[in-house]
């Protein structure tokens, strides 16, 4: 019976924990052997990186591709140009699509894979900066270079110490090293992430703003102080916010009218009938700017267990109204 067709051992629970704690332990140990050896070629690197005007154009093969295509999607969402290039097919035309303005990061644990090298000679000649991450400081990647990044390590965590295991966790972690110490040099903060994330969660927390969501105009109810006790009620019932601004002529806010507000004077077996908006009105409410962040405002109805908030504008005045209904349906919250 050959290798190929011999009958698999019996599956042993406890063996594979073990090698999950030994996989575990390998890879943490390569990724901590990486601080003692980044230094000189590291901060280089991201230097080079913040002077380039164009792109950092990332290759790989095999395993090491897989990770240049998420050390490129992280650049590019933190600030940092990037896109990835197979190198087999930069030799076969892409190579077009790196210019002088940019520069290449090329991985590979080996630095010796043949479709990097057919393509270092003409990186070379264009006058392309090269940095190559790579655990070979010998490699003919290596020795091409415009400046290396160290990535080795001791030992796969293959049992075979042959698959891509250890090193590509390595190369993962120096190009998230990488992306950190760019973001930070950019001065890139959490309003530029949002920026290039805007169907994410994050994206609508920080580009979504309460004139984005409020409700304007007449859907926002409001009455003058001198209305009487029916036209309150009409008023808040018709437009269903569960609440009424009272503004003055000018539409500066003087206060506001809430179901919970008309709850408590029931209960309390007040004679409504007579009442003006002005006598019941809970007066200097919460309010919000519009140019305010929507989750400004879900913070502000959180710390005040309120529902709703209305919203000036830069003068003072009512220009809209927003309930936690319209926060949610925005998913700001």
């Amino acid at each position: 019976m050959t290798a190929s067709t011999a009958a698999a051992p019996a599956f042993n629970a406890q063996r594979a924990i073990d090698l999950a704690h030994e996989t575990f332990d390998i890879e943490a140990a390569a990724i901590q052997g990486l601080k003692a050896r980044v230094g000189q070629g590291f901060t280089r690197a991201v230097e080079a990186i913040l002077q380039i005007p164009g792109r950092v154009v990332v290759m790989g093969m095999g395993k090491s591709g897989h990770v240049g295509r998420k050390i490129a999607a992280t650049l590019a969402s933190t600030g940092t140009p990037a896109m990835f290039v197979h190198p087999g097919e930069a030799s076969h035309g892409d190579l077009g699509m790196v210019t002088t303005s940019d520069l290449v990061l090329m991985i590979s644990n080996s630095g010796e894979s043949q479709e990097v090298a057919a393509i270092l000679p003409v990186l070379k000649r264009l006058g392309i900066p090269l940095v190559a991450m790579t655990g070979n400081s010998q490699s003919t990647m290596a020795l091409h270079a415009t400046l290396w990044i160290d990535t080795a390590v001791s030992k796969e965590a293959c049992p075979l110490n042959l698959a891509p295991t250890a090193s590509t966790t390595a190369q993962l972690a120096m190009g998230d090293a990488l992306a950190v110490a760019l973001l930070d040099a950019r001065g890139f903060r959490a309003e530029d992430f949002a920026r290039s994330h805007p169907g994410g969660a994050l994206g609508r927390k920080l580009l979504t703003h309460v004139s984005d969501v409020m409700r304007s105009g007449d859907a926002v109810p409001r009455v003058l102080p001198g209305a009487n006790f029916s036209e309150l009620m009409r008023e808040m019932s018709s437009k269903g916010l569960g609440a009424t601004a009272v503004v003055s002529e000018a539409g500066d806010v003087l206060g506001i009218f809430t179901d919970g507000d008309l709850r408590r004077l029931v209960e309390q077996g007040a004679d409504l009938r007579g009442k003006t908006a002005a006598e019941v009105m809970h007066a200097a409410p919460c309010t919000i700017g519009a140019h305010a962040l929507a989750v400004d405002a879900a913070d502000l109805m959180e710390a005040r267990r309120i529902t709703s908030v209305l919203v000036v504008d830069e003068a003072g005045r009512l220009c809209g109204a927003v309930n936690s209904n319209d926060l949610m349906r925005a998913k700001v919250i």
